[in-house]
């Protein structure tokens, strides 16, 4: 037991591993998102010896481009190679494939066995113990011993039983022993996280050549994939008389194995990724070929979905990573506008946590004046949408994103702003309006079907009723349609437009209408269709 427990106290020094790499961990302190990648720059401090080092620099992302990397150091320092890496692994790290490591995991084996075999000893001799003292309780209960004998009994209880109880004592020492060689062993392979930031896996391996010995800071920046930001808008209306009240947002989600702490956030509409070669034509020559007799379907998914919702709009967001007070968001922001995109820098330190999620980013507030109007298409939806004007909107450097609507302070839905549109004027719906009622009714008596003599003819009339339940007047813009024929022998005959104005080449009727408070409007449409009675219209 001596010349093992000697063993391992002579071999506990050797298990400290030497560093030849020299090893240094970057610290994020600007991030630039992009839409769809991120530029991160960070910062270490490495001391070097004279001559040529490998320099290994941990908590990079997990994931960058290579040939993005690039590394800022004094003149006397000259980078000979850089590679990136998430499986680094050298006998000199803390790897659990080292040998180093080995060592301890084997060493902690073997102080496990011999602790173990020291219990079990411990164990056998207290059952002795107990066996002595049932026998002597045995051996007193028999009169029929000598003096002589139970003399010798005696003799022999005591020095069998001093003996074991001794062995126990020499064994739970050892045990003791054994136990902190085991408390070493498990520190060297304990690391204490509790204070430290998470770390990622990606590491820069760095060939460098130094003139100078000392201290040498290294500079480091590159491009990641794994990070991203989209704009989202915040727009709040008091009444149809005040200007919109609009949040410039962003949602910032980043998952590259780094937690940002307290880091210069900078968001750009650029793509770095984008293929920035001008496009040549080539000539364009015509070829026979054969019929393609397939379909295709072409489905686009409307994304913009409005739900009603009664719930009052929190004005404060529990996932904002900084709070302003006194001065407005807008004061922390600057907007750099480029030949190519827009840059917001942001003066306020962030923390971006790598986890995936969406982080709130509060960017500019912006009070856009803002003609509002109604628009109603009750054929296809029976109720009224406020729409909001802005003109003059390319002034406020918008990008295309969804907003949520806050109307009188109560959250109504969500829209979608599209600033790349070509007209003049950006209109925003701002969701439905419930004091706005509209019906649209089939007239009865005013429709119905004919038989002629080799016609079909089919009478439809609608009554599109509006009321204004509102406190003030409005401006509503109605819209309905009537069917086109691209077929000879289908006629069809607008019989009655009261006052609308008609696009015969799409069948759109408008009306402007202003309705006063409390005030009600009936409008009439009517019209015919004819066509071969042995036929069938199925969109009719």
């Amino acid at each position: 037991m001596k010349s093992f427990l000697s063993f391992l106290l002579l071999m506990l020094p050797g298990l400290i591993w030497s560093q030849k790499p020299i090893f240094t961990q970057a610290k994020v302190k600007a991030a630039t998102v992009y839409f769809n990648a991120a530029e991160i720059s960070q910062n270490t401090s490495v001391t070097l010896p004279n001559g040529t080092s490998e320099v290994v620099v941990k908590n990079v992302a997990n994931s960058l481009f290579e040939n993005s990397v690039q590394i800022g150091a004094p003149s006397n320092i000259t980078v000979l190679s850089v590679q990136f890496t998430n499986d680094y692994i050298s006998e000199y790290d803390i790897d659990e494939n080292s040998p180093a490591i080995k060592k301890v995991r084997d060493s902690i084996v073997l102080v496990q066995k011999e602790m173990n075999r020291i219990i079990n000893t411990r164990n056998s001799e207290q059952k002795t113990i107990e066996l002595l003292d049932k026998n002597q309780q045995v051996f007193g209960q028999n009169s029929g011993l000598s003096v002589a004998e139970l003399t010798r009994m005696v003799d022999y209880y005591k020095t069998k039983r001093t003996e074991i109880s001794n062995s126990i004592n020499v064994l739970e020492e050892r045990h003791q022993k054994l136990n902190e060689l085991l408390t070493k062993l498990n520190n060297r392979l304990e690391i204490d996280t509790s204070k430290e930031e998470k770390l990622s896996s990606g590491k820069l391996v760095l060939q460098i050549m130094n003139t100078s010995a000392g201290a040498v800071p290294l500079e480091i920046s590159y491009l990641t994939p794994n990070a991203s930001w989209s704009p989202f808008y915040d727009l709040r209306v008091e009444s149809v008389k005040d200007p919109i009240n609009m949040m410039y947002k962003a949602q910032v989600v980043q998952n590259t194995g780094i937690d940002w702490k307290k880091v210069k956030l900078t968001l750009s509409s650029g793509n770095p990724n984008q293929n920035n070669q001008a496009p040549i034509l080539s000539s364009w020559f015509l070829r026979y070929g054969y019929p393609n007799y397939g379909y295709q379907n072409d489905i686009r998914a409307n994304q913009l979905q409005t739900r009603a919702a009664g719930a009052v709009y929190k004005k404060k967001e529990a996932d904002a990573a900084v709070a302003v007070e006194e001065k407005s968001i807008s004061d922390y922001t600057n907007i750099v506008e480029n030949q190519l995109n827009i840059s917001f820098d942001i003066d306020i330190p962030y923390d971006i946590l790598s986890n995936g999620k969406a982080h709130s980013v509060a960017l500019k507030e912006i009070k856009m004046p803002s003609t509002y109007k109604y628009y109603a298409a009750p054929k296809v939806e029976k109720e009224a949408f406020l729409l909001a004007e802005i003109s003059d909107y390319g002034k406020y450097n918008l990008l295309r994103g969804d907003a949520n609507i806050i109307f009188e302070g109560i959250y109504v839905g969500k829209t979608h702003i599209n600033p790349g549109q070509t007209s003049d004027t950006l209109n925003l719906s701002m969701g439905r309006d419930k004091k706005v009622s509209i019906k649209r009714e089939k007239v009865v008596d005013k429709s119905g079907t004919k038989f002629l003599s080799s016609k079909k003819e089919q009478t439809f009339t609608y009554d599109i009723t509006l009321r204004n339940n509102k406190k003030e007047a409005i401006d509503l813009l109605l819209k309905d349609q009537y069917p086109l024929s691209t077929d000879k022998e289908v006629e069809i005959e607008l019989l009655e437009k009261d006052g609308a104005k008609v696009n015969t080449e799409t069948g759109i009727l408008t009306w402007d209408i202003n309705l006063k408070p409390n005030e009600t409007k009936k409008i009439r449409l009517s019209y015919r269709v004819k066509y071969p009675k042995d036929k069938i219209l199925e969109n009719l």
